[in-house]
């Protein structure tokens, strides 16, 4: 089911069934990342939190097929094993001054065992909390790990993925959309550096 805001005086929601995933793009950008070389395995997204509350599992539900391991702090031990032996990870955090600290965390941690396997940090997506603009505080701090994963991806806030349990079934805004592209692309089509 794909909802919509009604335009009518109503100002409530509609559902439609869905036609096509919202994020249909990723399964093109996939086949384009393993087409030069027919031997191999397509690997899934890792999708880790910052901090609780990040919107990990929203994301992994929209760059479905991927694994959302929870936050970093609390890692299992087949958790970490998964980083070190399973694809691309992308890191998730708010848009705050608090959220940019656990994200420096975030990155420091998972890169060091990214490092010992030859894995990479495709990219960190910096959630927008729907609180009017990224405080420069935070701005700051998200740039200075630039360099420490292949991308920086700002979402921004989609306000129907807190009414539905399946944020699958919302129709996202092209700016959400173009953001999850960007993730999937930093994941599986640009070469590791």
């Amino acid at each position: 089911m794909i909802v919509t805001p009604l335009t009518a005086p109503e100002r409530g929601f509609q559902v439609f069934p869905r036609r096509t995933p919202p994020n249909a793009v990723h399964h093109r950008i996939r086949a384009h990342a393993h087409a030069g070389d027919p031997d191999a395995t397509p690997h899934n997204l890792l999708v880790i939190g910052a901090h609780g509350g990040a919107g990990t599992s929203t994301l992994a539900a929209l760059l479905d097929p991927a694994h959302d391991l929870g936050t970093v702090d609390r890692l299992s031990d087949a958790d970490r094993s998964r980083l070190q032996t399973q694809g691309p990870v992308a890191i998730v955090a708010r848009n705050t001054v608090a959220a940019a600290w656990h994200a420096t965390r975030a990155v420091t941690a998972v890169a060091a065992t990214c490092q010992e396997t030859g894995g990479h940090i495709a990219a960190l997506v910096i959630v927008s909390d729907g609180a009017g603009s990224e405080p420069r505080e935070a701005t700051a701090r998200f740039g200075l790990l630039q360099g420490r994963v292949r991308g920086l991806v700002r979402m921004s806030f989609v306000p129907m993925l807190r009414l539905v349990d399946d944020p699958t079934t919302v129709m996202l805004p092209a700016k959400a959309r173009d953001a999850l592209e960007t993730v999937l692309e930093l994941a599986f089509s640009r070469p590791c550096h």
